[in-house]
C-alpha cells in the first residue's frame, strides 16, 4: 500500500468510500476530535462532522470504458471546477454511465471536494485521465466503433434529434468556453440543448444530466 493518501469528507462521501474500491484507513468524527480539527483535515468546513483518510483515487484505463457493447461515456474538455466535475460524476453514475474521461492537464482531478460534490459517486464510477482528449476520441472511434456527440450551444440540431441508442461518448466543455475546436472536430455530431429563458446556456453538470438521461430514455423505450 502506498504511503500517499487522500481525505474525503461529508456523511455520504465517507459512507460511499467505505463501500467503494479504495481502502479507508481512518475515520475522524466531530465528537472525537472537534469541528476545528475536521475542518483542518478536510480543508473545508463542509465536512458534516466526519472525515476519512483513504487510499489515492484509483483511476481507470480510458480504453476500458468504451469496451462494453453499449458503452455510454462522458468526456469533459478542460472542466476545471471540482464542484462541476463532482456534479457531472453524480449524474453519470445515476444514469448508469460506463465512466467519465478527463484530460490530465488543465482539468479538475478527483479530490475530496469532487467526492463531496458527487455525493460519493466517484467511489463507484470509473474515471479515467488521458493525455490528449481529441486524440483519444479519434482512437476510440476507430477501435470501438462508437459515435461521439459534442454539446455545443450553437449547433443547429437539438439533442432530441440524435440517435443515442448505440455505444457513444458525450463530450461537454467548460461553461463559457465550451468544447475546444480540435475536440469539436473529433466529434461525429454536435448537438444543442435549447434554452427558453434569459440565460444563454446550462451549467455543464446540468447539460450532462440532460444528455445522459435522454440516452437512457432512448435505450429503454419500448417500441411497438
Amino acid at each position: 500500500m502506498s504511503d500517499a493518501s487522500d481525505f474525503v469528507y461529508g456523511r455520504r462521501p465517507v459512507a460511499e468510500a467505505q463501500r467503494g474500491r479504495r481502502d479507508v484507513r481512518r475515520i475522524w468524527r466531530a465528537e472525537d476530535v472537534g469541528d476545528a480539527e475536521l475542518t483542518r483535515l478536510a480543508g473545508s468546513p463542509d465536512h458534516q462532522g466526519v472525515v476519512a483518510e483513504v487510499d489515492p483515487y484509483p483511476y481507470a484505463e480510458a480504453d476500458s470504458l468504451v469496451a462494453a457493447p453499449q458503452a455510454m461515456v462522458v468526456a469533459l474538455d478542460e472542466v476545471q471546477d471540482p464542484h462541476n466535475l463532482g456534479a457531472v460524476c453524480r449524474a453519470a453514475e445515476a444514469a448508469g454511465a460506463s465512466g467519465v474521461v478527463v484530460p490530465r492537464r488543465r482539468a479538475a482531478a478527483v479530490t475530496g471536494a469532487v467526492c463531496k460534490a458527487s455525493a460519493g459517486a466517484v467511489e463507484h464510477l470509473p474515471i479515467a485521465r488521458v493525455r490528449n482528449l481529441a486524440d483519444w476520441l479519434a482512437s476510440a472511434k476507430e477501435r470501438a466503433g462508437l459515435w461521439v456527440y459534442g454539446a455545443d450551444a450553437a449547433a443547429p440540431g437539438p439533442y432530441t434529434d440524435a440517435d443515442l441508442r448505440g455505444p457513444l461518448v458525450l463530450v461537454l466543455g467548460s461553461e463559457g468556453r465550451g468544447i475546444r475546436p480540435r475536440v469539436a472536430a473529433a466529434c461525429d455530431v454536435l448537438v444543442s440543448i435549447p434554452v427558453h429563458g434569459r440565460t444563454e446556456s446550462l451549467n455543464v453538470s446540468t447539460a450532462a444530466a440532460v444528455l445522459l438521461f435522454e440516452a437512457v430514455r432512448q435505450r429503454t423505450r419500448v417500441v411497438g
